[in-house]
């Protein structure tokens, strides 16, 4: 689930922006193009090159808004003027002087691109969303003068097509091909008004994710629903301290502010006893950006898919899916359909078994009501405390955020050699006063192997959700660099010298998205591009990573109350009873986004009408249970529709879940999820090579065949069909 930067650039130009600039191999005419890059580097601190501790780190502390603006215009033409260099180079092209030439260069315009991440994700300003809309057409001409260059490209594919290709590493060659590939899927081969038209979608799509994001934002900043002390009912302790924090910080001292994002929804409508309440905070959430106002994002779907089904055209596909999973390990649209309609039919039939538990329960109770996608998460937790004798409240005592991520530094010992040290205050700049960051170093050699960055809490301008994102790579291609990772979350900020409290889905995505981390630490890449990864590849390893908070080392050492006191043994078991409890649930919402995903993309725009009708329709079709919605409805979907990350990708998750349990089988048939050979395996096939291996090649290196599909209808208790 990574959350990247979102600057609507293309392949070719993240490239370009990968690294360092040109040193070695560069046409004449280079050197003034290196001067004037450290003349800017010197002057706007956005672009200038790390320094400080631990092979050079951001200087938060130097950046403002006032310098992004420049910094971005400065980067654009010190990269073009580097890739000028590149495609005018009069020798022959060759491996290193076109390949490599275009991964050392961009540095400076990279090192503002990451500051720009983090004023997007988790610093947003309106100042800044000015600057974001008026600079991301202007970055999307920047990538098309770059996709478009005939002269690079040339030279680009001379070298896919040359001699030279045969006797290159197979990590050199696939560092071709996925550069060959990123100029030839975004618009390279197309000439005369088919290009120009190419760019100016290109353009205008970046226009409109930029607005969508924004739109999105605003409904979560600006949609908070306030209590008062007799509407707290049901609610547990440490979340109403934290409300009451949220509420102060938003100039309500005295009420309880339950804010439009997950982390707040979640618990809410899980405890709160306010029926009427609920229903008010779930249509905040769901409604996002489907209110019919000036931030209602309807239209910018529409224009959106009708701009990628056009683009695609051009390029000789028949819709937006096809050419997006060409790629990727599924390969096909209808195999990722196949996929998630055989889930969608065990998910469905379980969720009706769901719903009628809590309608049972809701009726013994007197209730009188019908079940309600409000209700679902109240009731389910009453399901649960009285078939397992569990209750969420009582587990989160025991899943105390610090004590969480203790166990995640553990875990990251065990099987890849790390140790984790915080750095004193000021030791490295932040970006806000909450980020804490940690030193991980070999644990066998002492060395360093980068820092980790923690942005644990939710705040005004954030981006709801959780996420991973890096500052900087494993590469050793000019010498060996460190890693400088991220994580990102949305717990709310407890009240002074109270502990964080989570639920159990908050502490699995919590391991989730360090699962992106050690992907990015245990990197041993040569090259920056080929730490990047294929979509439904790239969440295997976080959602593996999962299965490690349910291990003993983990529970018994790390799973401790206010009192130190360990999770007893039997609530464990109950956990562990209850591990595939509402899996129709979550299972269902998520599948539906999914095939929602797919839907958009593989259906004409012009047969699509408005995606609110779009959706119902689509929905109902599949048979969408009516007590519950989308994981993410239409105009929220910002995994498709703030960038093309994720777009027809969503069902990526299901697709890395079935490598998850087939490989989660591995370490069982071993018998411990800390089997040293299997761990061995695991890192150096399946984390440590990044995107240098083809994805199906590295897991068949890990297990000796490929996925068994039926592991994950093992996995989640549904029917197996052998």
């Amino acid at each position: 689930m990574r959350h990247l930067m979102m600057i609507t650039v293309s392949t070719a130009a993240l490239f370009a922006a990968a690294c360092t600039p040109a040193t070695d191999t560069v046409a004449p005419g280079a050197t003034e193009t290196t001067e004037t890059t450290e003349t800017v580097m010197s002057t706007n601190p956005l672009l200038a090159e790390w320094t400080g501790p631990f092979g050079g780190v951001p200087n938060f502390d130097t950046a403002s808004l006032d310098d992004l603006k420049p910094a971005l215009e400065e980067g654009m033409a010190l990269n073009l003027a580097e890739i000028e260099a590149i495609a005018n180079n009069p020798e022959p092209a060759s491996f290193e002087n076109t390949i490599v030439a275009m991964e050392r260069a961009g540095e400076p315009l990279g090192n503002a691109f990451r500051y720009w991440g983090i004023w997007s994700s988790n610093m947003s300003t309106p100042e800044f969303r000015a600057i974001q809309a008026e600079m991301a057409p202007r970055l999307s001409a920047y990538s098309s003068q770059i996709t478009q260059n005939a002269a690079l490209f040339a030279r680009v594919r001379a070298v896919y097509e040359g001699e030279e290709m045969a006797s290159l590493r197979p990590d050199q060659q696939r560092l071709v091909q996925l550069t060959y590939d990123g100029f030839a899927r975004n618009g390279a081969t197309l000439e005369g008004e088919a290009a120009e038209r190419y760019a100016a979608i290109d353009q205008r799509l970046s226009e409109l994710y930029t607005a969508f994001s924004s739109n999105l934002l605003h409904d979560e900043e600006n949609y908070v629903h306030y209590l008062t002390a007799d509407q707290l009912s049901g609610l547990p302790d440490g979340f109403v301290q934290a409300s009451a924090s949220a509420a102060t910080a938003r100039s309500h001292e005295g009420e309880y502010a339950i804010t439009n994002t997950r982390s707040s929804m979640d618990p809410f409508l899980t405890f709160s006893d306010e029926r009427d309440l609920r229903e008010i905070v779930w249509r905040d959430y769901y409604n996002r950006g489907d209110n019919g106002d000036e931030y209602d994002n309807n239209a910018l779907i529409m224009e959106i898919l009708a701009l990628r089904d056009e683009r695609v055209e051009l390029l000789g596909y028949e819709n937006y899916a096809q050419w997006r999973l060409e790629n990727r390990m599924a390969g096909t649209p209808e195999r990722a359909m196949d996929l998630m309609e055989g889930v969608w039919t065990a998910a469905v039939a379980r969720i009706h078994e769901e719903v009628a538990d809590m309608q049972a329960l809701a009726d013994s109770e007197g209730a009188n009501i019908t079940i309600e996608p409000w209700d679902y998460r109240y009731y389910a937790e009453k399901v649960r405390a009285e078939r397992y004798d569990l209750d969420s409240e009582e587990v989160s005592q025991y899943l105390q955020l610090d004590n969480l991520r203790e166990g995640m530094f553990y875990v990251a010992g065990e099987l890849f050699g790390f140790n984790f040290t915080e750095l004193p205050e000021g030791t490295v700049s932040v970006w806000h006063p909450t980020v804490r960051v940690w030193e991980v170093t070999d644990r066998e050699t002492g060395d360093n192997v980068g820092l980790w960055y923690l942005d644990p809490y939710a705040r005004t301008g954030k981006s709801s959700g959780a996420w991973a994102n890096s500052f900087r790579g494993h590469t050793t291609y000019d010498g060996q660099t460190n890693v400088l990772a991220t994580n990102n979350s949305n717990f709310v900020e407890p009240a002074p010298g109270q502990p964080v409290l989570v639920s159990w889905d908050d502490a699995t995505t919590f391991f989730h998205e360090f699962g992106h981390a050690l992907h990015g630490l245990s990197s041993n890449v040569v090259y920056p591009s080929l730490n990047g990864g294929v979509r439904d590849f790239t969440e295997f390893q976080s959602q593996l990573l999962e299965r490690w908070l349910l291990t003993d080392p983990v529970v018994n050492n790390y799973l401790v109350n206010a009192a130190g006191e360990p999770m007893p043994q039997e609530l464990i078991a109950r956990i562990r009873a209850a591990n595939n409890f509402n899996q129709g649930f979550s299972t269902g919402e998520y599948l539906a986004s999914a095939l929602m995903d797919m839907a958009y993309h593989m259906t004409p725009p012009e047969e699509i009408g408005d995606p609110d009708t779009f959706e119902r329709e689509t929905l109902e079709r599949l048979g969408m249970p009516n007590e519950i919605v989308m994981r993410h409805r239409s105009p929220q979907f910002g995994h498709v529709f703030e960038g093309e990350g994720y777009a027809t990708g969503y069902y990526g998750y299901m697709w890395a879940d079935v490598l998850t349990a087939d490989a989660a089988e591995a370490f069982e048939e071993a018998g411990s999820y800390y089997d040293p050979e299997t761990s061995r395996r695991l890192v150096e096939t399946l984390f440590a090579p990044r995107n240098s291996v083809d994805p199906a090649e590295a897991y068949r290196a890990f297990r000796g065949r490929d996925a068994d599909p039926q592991a994950l209808m093992r996995d989640r208790g549904f029917p197996v069909t052998e």
